[in-house]
């Protein structure tokens, strides 16, 4: 007894001190073979969900062919596993000249000469897996072998509980990766915490204020017109706080349908409504030790904003069919467009919600009012869109920002990016065709002093100028011209960054059955 006390310690160590199961079932292996007739081991792991069983390690060598490496389950076979493993017991699913063990033929473990043990391994009451324990050919198990493999049973499932968590962390870190590498893709930069534009000038009163809170876990509310930056600015406060390290989840409160608000934002247990299958965590869960950024507050549902100030009041969220309340720890920043205290005046917000995520608002002021950022910003979104569409990278003209000065820009930043890479797409990465991309012309006449005429009056979303047909046609005479004008300036490119898809907004296999329809030939368009 005390010789397998040992061994069980050794095990122990064996299982705990390795990241990969792989790693840990070769120590265990070497270990088992001076005192079990052991020719090879496997485990298996268990996916009910998916009805999946795959080999996740072996040693001293592979099992022979005929053991899948990964297998599906029909429901019942699974059923019948799931409870095998609830039972706990080891089992020999083939005895030498015997009948197979029915419920174990699921794990499809190949006959032959072999000696098999098969033990169940769970963690905390959940199914993870199985492992497979051969002898070697011609030798058989005892009863104190098996004693000895059923003490396995339990420091393997926590290895294959923990390699399991290992691996789900691998992938969300690769998705993460993945979702910061289009991030930058999109926005044209080498790195996320690239300098805010504008934060020596225009912004620098938004960044002082920025530079008093990040520090603090105080909520923030940043109001301000659509496309003012308030993402940029909310990322900002994450990255130059203690969070920084911690994640930085972004919810746009009015993109999520009101019935599921509740799940969204505090996750839900597995059966607590049709269709939950399994249990899933909340945003504020998934956002604890970080940041969570509340876009468009406003559009929060009324009922929702009940628990949501709870849940600012007393750090706990509960799962939509949870008993257990359970603790975050989440940074809240709030931002929105709308006059949040007209609604409250209105009872379409909570004036105590008001009060509690407006602790400390920021005003981020509109681009109009801060024209002194316009040559830095079009700088920067004329580099952005060189990368983006693989252009070679065109600065703007003095005369380009004195365009772009004259204008309101009622979407603001957002916008004039959107107008960036419109001139960029459209200039074919030699110029900068503004005029083209804002919608407007030029008066280039001088007045008589030589100075240059009055700022030129812009028409935005103006479309593409076509031939005139003398009189008001129909609707498809204008689109028809549209495209034809469009396919004429791209030289009848179709798909691409510098395609009349592009340039159109619109699905290139859309746009080419809507040409079909109104009997335009783009080829016509090709230059030799």
């Amino acid at each position: 007894m005390e010789r397998f006390r040992e061994i069980l310690l050794a095990v122990w160590r064996e299982a705990c001190q390795h990241i990969e199961i792989n790693e840990s079932i070769a120590g265990i292996a070497e270990l088992l073979a001076a005192h079990v007739p052991l020719d090879f081991m496997t485990v298996e792991r268990i996916v009910p969900e998916h009805r999946l069983i795959a080999s996740v390690a072996a040693a001293p060598h592979h099992p022979p062919s005929g053991m899948a490496a990964s297998r599906e389950c029909t429901p019942e076979e699974m059923k019948k596993l799931l409870a095998w493993i609830k039972l706990g017991k080891l089992s020999a699913p083939y005895v030498p000249g015997g009948a197979p063990e029915a419920t174990l033929d699921v794990l499809a473990i190949p006959r032959g000469a072999h000696d098999v043990r098969v033990a169940p391994l769970a963690s905390r009451g959940e199914a993870m897996g199985a492992l497979v324990v051969a002898a070697k050919r011609g030798e058989r198990f005892t009863l104190a072998h098996e004693e000895m493999l059923s003490w396995l049973q339990e420091p393997l499932a926590v290895a294959l509980e923990n390699d399991r968590r290992l691996h789900e962390l691998a992938a969300l870190r690769e998705a993460a990766e993945a979702d910061r590498r289009s991030l930058l893709r999109r926005l044209g930069r080498q790195e996320i915490n690239d300098h805010i534009v504008g934060e020596k000038r225009g912004l620098a009163p938004v960044m002082k204020r920025v530079d008093l809170v990040c520090s603090s876990d105080a909520p923030v509310l940043l109001l301000g017109e659509t496309g003012t930056g308030k993402e940029v600015v909310a990322r900002a406060i994450h990255t130059r706080g203690d969070r920084r390290d911690g994640p930085f989840i972004r919810i746009n409160c009015g993109a999520i349908p009101p019935e599921l608000v509740d799940s969204q934002l505090f996750g839900h247990e597995k059966g607590s409504f049709t269709g939950a299958s399994e249990t899933r965590q909340g945003w504020f869960e998934r956002a604890d030790g970080g940041t969570l950024f509340l876009d468009e507050i406003g559009e929060l549902p009324h009922d929702a904003q009940v628990r949501f100030l709870r849940v600012l009041q007393d750090s706990f969220v509960e799962r939509v069919g949870g008993r257990e309340p359970i603790r975050v720890d989440v940074r809240v920043i709030a931002a929105t467009h709308r006059d949040l205290s007209a609604m409250v005046r209105q009872g379409k917000f909570r004036e105590d919600l008001w009060y509690r995520i407006a602790v400390f608002p920021i005003l981020l002021p509109p681009l109009r009012e801060r024209l002194s950022d316009i040559p830095e910003l079009a700088s920067h979104f004329a580099e952005r869109a060189a990368v983006r569409f693989s252009l070679a990278p065109v600065m703007p003209t003095m005369e380009d920002i004195e365009a772009l000065r004259s204008y309101s820009w009622p979407g603001n930043i957002r916008e004039l990016g959107a107008v960036i890479d419109r001139a960029a797409i459209l200039g074919e990465g030699q110029t900068l065709e503004l005029a083209a991309a804002l919608g407007f012309s030029v008066d280039s006449d001088r007045r008589p002093n030589g100075d240059h005429a009055a700022a030129p009056s812009l028409r935005l979303h103006e479309p593409i100028v076509v031939e005139s047909t003398g009189g008001i046609g129909t609707l498809d005479d204008a689109v028809r011209q549209h495209i034809r004008a469009a396919l004429k300036r791209a030289r009848g490119r179709i798909e691409g960054p510098r395609g009349v898809a592009a340039m159109l907004e619109i699905n290139p296999h859309t746009l080419r059955a809507r040409m079909r329809k109104l009997g335009i030939d783009w080829s016509e368009f090709r230059e030799d």
